[in-house]
C-alpha cells in the first residue's frame, strides 16, 4: 500500500480552517499545515495535543532557582563570607532578602535559555538545517495543508479538497 501526499493550497485563513475541519471530519490524517502567520484555533482544529512547554519552563526556572541558591550560599556564606554594610554573613536565611534579585535573574536565565534549546530539539529546527517548506508562497500570502492518504482514497480526498475552496491541489507519492 503506497502513501500519497496531497498538498492543498488556500488563499484565506477562514477557508483553510473550514477545510481542516471538513478533512478531519472525514478521518483523513493532516500531516502539517504551513501558514504565513499564526492562525488561532488551527491547533485545535487539527486535533493537536496541548503543549507541555509551560511545565518544562517552570521546571527550568526551578532548576535556575536551586542553582542560584546553591551558588550564592557557597560564594557568600561558605567560601568567602564578607561583612557588607554591617550585615554579618552567618546564614543564607538571614541574608536572603538581598539575594532575591539574583535568584530571580538566574531563574529567568535558566528558563529562557533551556526553553530555546528545548524548542529547537522538539521542533527539529537546527542551525543550518535546510528548510522543508513545500511551497514558497506560504511565507507570503498562501496556506498549504499537507495530507497523507492511501492511493485508494486519493480520488475521494481530492474531490473533498476541491469542494472546500482550494486554489490548487498537488499530489506526490512517497
Amino acid at each position: 500500500m503506497s502513501q500519497i501526499i496531497i498538498q492543498a493550497t488556500y488563499d484565506d485563513d477562514d477557508v483553510l480552517m473550514n477545510a481542516v475541519k471538513k478533512v478531519r471530519a472525514e478521518n483523513f490524517t493532516i500531516k502539517e499545515v504551513y501558514t504565513p502567520f499564526p492562525v488561532h484555533g488551527l491547533d485545535v482544529a487539527m486535533g493537536l495535543k496541548k503543549s507541555r512547554l509551560a511545565i518544562t519552563s517552570f521546571i527550568y526556572g526551578f532548576i535556575g532557582l536551586c542553582f542560584a541558591v546553591w551558588m550564592m550560599n557557597y560564594m557568600m556564606i561558605d567560601d568567602w563570607p564578607q561583612d557588607i554594610g554591617g550585615k554579618p554573613s552567618f546564614s543564607f536565611a538571614e541574608n536572603s532578602p538581598s539575594f532575591i534579585p539574583i535568584i530571580f535573574e538566574m531563574s529567568v536565565y535558566f528558563a529562557a535559555h533551556l526553553m530555546v534549546i528545548t524548542f529547537y530539539m522538539r521542533s527539529k529546527l537546527w542551525p543550518f538545517k535546510k528548510a522543508e517548506n513545500p511551497h514558497p508562497k506560504t511565507t507570503d500570502d498562501q496556506f498549504v495543508m499537507e495530507i497523507y492518504t492511501e492511493a485508494e482514497k486519493q480520488e475521494a480526498l481530492s474531490s473533498l479538497i476541491a469542494s472546500t475552496g482550494s486554489i490548487s491541489i498537488q499530489s506526490n507519492s512517497q
